[in-house]
């Protein structure tokens, strides 16, 4: 056999977390680099689970009404500006386009930060009486922020792909009933694609969306030591309804301000599932958002090639619903393939050699877990599926064991330090004030979200004044 360069994971994530998860986006073919910092390349092994993510949310937003649209990437700078609040949370993170050619633009244009603006600018003449509403768009686009100095491929980069959802209602209720149901989906979406526990919760006054009344989020806790947040349902209230005059006539000719919802996830989720179940081997993929369910690696002698090669290929058709690589090269060891796939993560590997074509079977082994067992040809098909649902259950219950043995309930200052110090997600009760929210960040840390159920009892951990809130606070991306 030809002797191929090192491929593997050379940095260990319990030791070098930045250097392995860089190792793993390049090494597993994710990521390739641009000439722009901090804009990538989505190659298709990532882009893949992105369609995944967006075959299971448009199935499920539509069941509730909702219909995909477009909007322009550009926003004149007159409109961004037309919600003050909102311009204000993101002025230093706009790009803007300044020249057509050598000609400067008579009025600069924004490249799209987020779509309120540019959307509800068009709302207004579509919504005109009460049979108009609710009003439920959605869209799928890339979106460009600027200010940051370290960009992280997926978690935070210039350019990212998300789906924003802007939605309108005839009343507070319905609109309410909408940001949780969003929220939930979300939940869903982590809990049963990437195989990630969230904690659901309302967002702080200071850390909510801009211009909104308030934010919901989803968040979780990572192996690094970090917390991050992972989806947000916002509750726009009639905020920019009446700054854009988005404005119906009710069922009693009477003149309303609709009430507005804005929802969105990210491909920020694709390295929050990487950097969750990946090891030092490499990628480890969610069954249910990998694009390649297993792969046959047949061992060839030269006695035995044809034949077992012949049973390969029928293997490979028996579990095309599975979307299954056959990898039949020449030149490379099964050990050197072994390697390959499982940094690529690859869910199940199915070995089949001479010794296995005599019982009649293969040997199947978990990515997960690296365990092997050996299943008669004939129940290959039905094993597979069983065992993809096994190792789906599994990174979901390894990744709840994490959260819960790192999720820590405090009471005073000292034991908030103590805990921010040895990199815990902590639960602590809150006064609700602002000063208190500042003196967390004093430790490098930030509130993440309040539990939607809220039960605050005793006093605040940061300054001992009667407890609002309880909330959780973490050191976070």
């Amino acid at each position: 056999m030809i002797n191929k360069e090192e491929k593997g994971i050379t940095a260990k994530k319990s030791e070098d977390f930045s250097e392995w998860y860089t190792q793993v986006l390049q090494k597993a073919e994710l990521i390739d680099y641009s000439k722009v910092s901090g804009c990538y390349i989505f190659r298709p092994r990532s882009y893949s689970i992105w369609e995944k993510v967006q075959e299971f949310f448009n199935s499920e937003i539509k069941k509730r009404g909702v219909q995909n649209a477009y909007f322009p990437l550009f926003i004149p700078e007159s409109l961004l500006k037309t919600e003050e609040k909102h311009v204000e949370g993101f002025t230093p993170e706009v790009a803007w386009v300044t020249h057509a050619g050598d000609s400067e633009l008579k009025e600069r244009l924004a490249i799209r930060p987020t779509s309120e603006t540019i959307m509800y600018d068009t709302y207004k003449n579509w919504i005109r009486s009460w049979k108009d509403l609710p009003l439920k768009i959605n869209q799928w686009c890339n979106v460009v922020r600027w200010e940051f100095n370290n960009p992280v491929p997926f978690l935070r980069s210039r350019e990212f792909l998300w789906q924003e959802g802007h939605t309108a209602f005839a009343n507070k209720e319905e609109a309410d009933e909408e940001v949780l149901d969003i929220l939930h989906l979300y939940k869903r979406v982590f809990v049963e694609l990437y195989a990630i526990p969230v904690l659901e919760g309302r967002k702080s006054e200071k850390e909510k969306f801009a211009g909104a009344d308030y934010t919901t989020s989803i968040e979780t806790f990572l192996p690094s030591g970090r917390a991050i947040q992972c989806a947000t349902s916002h509750m726009l209230g009639q905020n920019f309804s009446k700054a854009f005059d988005i404005n119906f006539m009710d069922n009693h000719e009477k003149k309303q301000y609709v009430w507005q919802n804005s929802w969105g996830i990210s491909t920020r989720s694709i390295g929050i599932m990487i950097m969750m179940h990946s090891d030092d081997k490499g990628l480890v993929l969610p069954p249910r958002i990998a694009e390649n369910k297993a792969v046959i690696v047949p061992i060839l002698t030269k006695v035995f090639n044809a034949s077992l090669l012949e049973r390969a290929e029928e293997l490979s058709k028996e579990l095309k619903s599975y979307n299954v690589i056959l990898d039949d090269r020449e030149g490379y060891s099964p050990g050197w393939k072994y390697n390959e796939w499982e940094m690529k993560g690859v869910p199940v590997r199915i070995e089949l050699g001479p010794k296995d074509m005599e019982k009649n079977q293969v040997v199947l082994v978990r990515r997960d877990t690296g365990e092997k067992e050996f299943v008669n040809m004939k129940e290959v098909k039905s094993r597979l599926k069983e065992l993809l649902e096994e190792i789906q259950d599994n990174l979901y219950k390894n990744a709840s064991e994490f959260m819960r043995n790192n999720l820590i309930e405090v009471s005073s200052f000292s034991e908030l330090k103590k805990a921010i110090k040895d990199k815990k997600i902590v639960f602590m009760q809150w006064c609700g004030e602002e000063s208190c929210e500042e003196g967390i960040k004093v430790l490098g840390a930030k509130t993440l979200n309040m539990p939607l159920e809220q039960k605050p009892s005793g006093n605040c951990a940061v300054c001992g004044s009667k407890s609002k809130y309880q909330i959780y606070v973490a050191k976070s991306y």
